[in-house]
């Protein structure tokens, strides 16, 4: 513990934004920065807890407060080499992860958590600009190949690993440049691409080749991969989109937010809009945008449908509004449900709870609304409200309702792989070994959709169980 009394003399500051109407004319990263001072005095209010709530608090298990208290020290070097101990890609989740670290700190008992996110960010940033991050090249080769099958964070952070351990690796993308979700899900605005790319350099260099616009179950079987690899490994995500099933749902004016985003990054890329748009060129522009869905993936809707120039943005969410405080004598140090507003929606949107859709409202073929309802829950059960049915306008309704699995279609259908209840790759938390002997899988595409930390956590210990299925021993961490 660098300063015992830090927490006591200093107040809780975090990196600030660039003003919305600055920031909306572009789809750069906004955030600004805190000087090495103040991010070296928020590291020194980490109270280096007996019991460290933020360690199981977050996925990758950071080793929390040995970097604050090195930051503290100003020996960054370090604290970059304590922060790479238990993170692949700590600039990824540096600025997408939700920070369920921070939620779990001792010092958010009073709403003050350390500032975890924006230090581990800050430490990774610097270690780039200094030079520290190289590739680590392993010593020798152990003749074992594996094809991992998917380059989101799951299969980034497993094939990275496995290189460094000694093997051949190939990552297979059936798009055109690897990332996955983080590449064309998340807007240029939260993390430019510039820095998967740099990952993809480190990564080349250590030995991993990646092989782009190749879908495994349709350009290369998954017959081929068994035969022609020691192990493979599934983790190309949980892809299939929530639909919604209701009487105009299939009209051209009603589409998912994955088809939304992609587009946009991909014309943020340099494609052309015939490259990028397929079906057909999506934007918001003069348009009045309902998203469905509150999440995350609905926050990077409006903040697209912005910047494209929207008439108006609203999003709505079949749940009930959440508190606006948690209770935290209930939740802590467990993540809370608790109202969240994005800096997207501080840029201009109308939000609305417990709304139930009923029917798309259309003319020749044209979306012109949505009918809705709304709805309480009694007893756990959802309960349309008599007489409360609205409509809303809409030229452009977009579907962020989250996802329900993998794709089964190619992949999943070929590798015939046992399926858990809900439709996911069935593989336990310590083989990661599917049905198949000698196939794993990690991430979203074995544990449902989930945060970008925990696909990182899941890809390292496959990992590990990989390296151990194939040599009989291992040295990679957990």
């Amino acid at each position: 513990m660098g300063k015992a009394t830090g927490f006591l003399e200093l107040d809780r500051t975090d990196r600030t934004y660039a003003d919305p109407k600055e920031r909306l004319s572009h789809y750069r990263e906004f955030v600004i920065p805190m000087s090495e001072d103040a991010i070296r005095g928020q590291a020194s209010r980490c109270m280096n807890c007996g019991i460290p709530f933020c360690h199981n608090g977050c996925p990758v298990n950071n080793i929390i407060p040995d970097w604050n208290n090195l930051v503290y020290e100003n020996d960054w070097r370090s604290a970059l080499e304590v922060l790479h101990s238990t993170n692949n890609f700590p600039e990824f989740t540096g600025r997408i992860c939700p920070a369920p670290c921070e939620a779990s700190c001792t010092l958010n008992i009073d709403d003050s958590p350390v500032t975890i996110k924006s230090i581990e960010c800050q430490i990774v940033d610097r270690g780039w600009e200094e030079g520290w991050i190289t590739p680590l090249v392993p010593s020798k080769k152990t003749g074992k190949s594996i094809a991992v099958v998917g380059s989101g964070p799951a299969g980034m952070a497993c094939a990275q690993q496995l290189a460094r351990a000694g093997h051949t690796v190939t990552v297979f993308e059936k798009n055109d440049r690897i990332g996955g979700l983080m590449r064309y899900g998340i807007p240029d605005f939260k993390m430019e691409k510039h820095l998967i790319n740099r990952r993809a350099v480190q990564m080349e260099t250590e030995g991993v080749e990646f092989r782009t616009s190749m879908e495994v179950g349709v350009q290369v079987s998954f017959e081929s991969l068994q035969q022609n690899y020691d192990a493979v490994v599934m983790s190309g995500g949980a892809e299939e989109a929530r639909r919604l099933e209701i009487p105009g749902a299939e009209l051209a004016g009603v589409r998912l937010a994955m088809e939304f985003l992609t587009q946009q990054n991909k014309r943020n890329a340099g494609d052309d809009e015939v490259r990028a748009a397929p079906r057909g060129t999506l934007t918001a522009t003069g348009k009045h945008v309902l998203v469905i869905g509150g999440g995350d993936t609905g926050s990077d809707c409006v903040g697209t449908s912005n910047r494209q120039g929207a008439a108006s943005v609203t999003q709505i969410e079949i749940m009930p509004k959440p508190p606006t405080k948690e209770d935290k004598a209930l939740n802590w140090p467990d993540w809370p449900m608790k109202l969240r507003t994005s800096s997207s929606h501080e840029e201009g949107c109308d939000r609305d709870w417990a709304v139930l859709t009923k029917r798309v409202v259309s003319s020749n073929g044209n979306v012109e609304g949505l009918e809705c309802v709304r709805v309480e829950w009694v007893d756990g059960k959802m309960v349309e409200m008599e007489g409360s049915e609205f409509t809303l306008k809409a030229d452009l309704i977009l579907l962020a309702m989250g996802f329900t699995g993998p794709r089964k279609p190619g992949l999943v259908e070929q590798a015939e792989v046992s399926l858990d209840g809900r439709g996911n790759v069935a593989a336990d938390t310590e083989n990661y070994e599917t049905s198949r002997d000698g196939v794993f899988a990690c991430g979203d595409m074995r544990r449902g959709q989930s945060l970008v930390v925990w696909a990182i956590r899941e890809g390292r210990q496959c990992a590990r169980a990989v390296d151990l299925y194939l040599t009989g021993k291992t040295e990679l961490p957990r």
